[in-house]
């Protein structure tokens, strides 16, 4: 089975309905698997004073918006949610869903919008919000910008213990370290989480991307590793594929050059759909790992090996001598590993020049 490739919607609707729908029409032209919306209440995710990040400030209006007066544009409603679920359903794509606040999250699961949850890299540390996903016994990616792999084994203590543990339990540091050494912690999280290497910066350079901290997730956690791919161009969803990332995350935008925090850190559905097919060729590449001769090439190598030769005409019974015998093309006759084997022994036929020996 390939990677997994999920269409970001994230924000990039803009808080329209209209062009979110049109999103999610692009993702399943580009060959998508699945889409994934931002679910939130702007007044529950940013405090009125919080200020905007850089990025956010160059690509969304400037710095005089507070960041909950720009996220306050950037929601979806509930009943948006519901329709692009079943639009969803109807493309055949997978709808996932990153809630930033338990409210959001829970009313996500009881209507049965999302198969599984995403968390945000900002979320990490957000322990009560990562206890009700986890609660909600969904799958959950976990992004893992900016941290480190302490700050991802305590995220993943929490949701151990979310999956596990009873509600009457009572929730905090101890208990989410115990959920998280415990048997049935770890085949919760087995089961239900993948890690998200991501880069928290939009766009992230490309010498910021670390691929081989893919590998350093993997070996550190035992769980699947994907990545939230936060770069321009392809090129790093291509890498991430030949590196065994089962799942990528790219934002998908009809057009980069609009106003909103991500669009330059996105694909247009042309540059998705290319991206799409990128990986997919990669992925095909990368075969089997076993070193056997492709059908492709049984042929060429016909043609392309050699075979030995007669270098002039030679009599039945003559003791066969190096100048008798040349190592030419193609392929189809005796070996050049009996070229020892042939040399001072008498000629079973006679042969003409350029005859190949048997």
């Amino acid at each position: 089975m390939g990677m997994k490739i999920i269409a970001e919607i994230g924000v990039n609707h803009n808080g329209s309905l209209e062009l979110a729908s049109r999103l999610v029409e692009a993702a399943a032209a580009a060959g998508a698997d699945a889409v994934k919306l931002q679910t939130f209440k702007a007044s529950r995710l940013a405090a009125a004073d919080a200020p905007k990040a850089a990025y956010q400030q160059q690509q969304a209006g400037g710095a005089e918006d507070s960041q909950l007066s720009m996220l306050r544009k950037l929601e979806l409603s509930e009943e948006a949610h519901e329709l692009l679920a079943q639009q969803c359903a109807a493309c055949g794509l997978e709808l996932l869903a990153t809630p930033f606040d338990e409210q959001s999250a829970a009313w996500l699961g009881q209507r049965r919008i999302v198969t599984r949850f995403k968390v945000a890299s900002g979320d990490i540390t957000h322990a009560p919000l990562l206890l009700a996903l986890a609660r909600s016994g969904k799958p959950i990616l976990l992004s893992t910008g900016m941290s480190t792999l302490s700050d991802i084994e305590q995220a993943l203590g929490v949701l151990a213990y979310g999956y596990t543990a009873s509600a009457s339990d009572w929730p905090g540091r101890v208990a989410f370290r115990e959920a998280y050494l415990s048997r049935a912690g770890q085949a919760a999280l087995a089961a239900k989480v993948t890690l998200l290497h991501a880069t928290t910066a939009y766009p992230a350079p490309f010498e910021s991307i670390n691929l081989c901290a893919l590998d350093t997730l993997a070996a550190a956690f035992g769980l699947p590793v994907g990545l939230s791919d936060h770069s321009e161009g392809n090129v790093v969803a291509v890498a991430a594929a030949a590196r065994g990332a089962v799942l990528l995350e790219k934002h998908l935008t009809l057009d980069r050059g609009m106003e909103g925090p991500d669009h330059r850190a996105s694909l247009d559905p042309e540059g998705f759909a290319q991206m799409v097919l990128a990986v997919r060729q990669a992925e095909a590449a990368l075969g089997t790992g076993r070193k056997l001769p492709d059908d492709a090439e049984i042929d060429n190598a016909r043609i392309v090996r050699r075979s030995l030769i007669a270098a002039r005409d030679i009599e039945v019974g003559r003791l066969i001598t190096e100048e008798d015998i040349a190592v030419k093309r193609p392929g189809d006759g005796m070996t050049p590993y009996a070229y020892w084997e042939v040399l001072g022994k008498p000629a079973s036929r006679s042969y003409r020049k350029e005859e190949r020996l048997e």
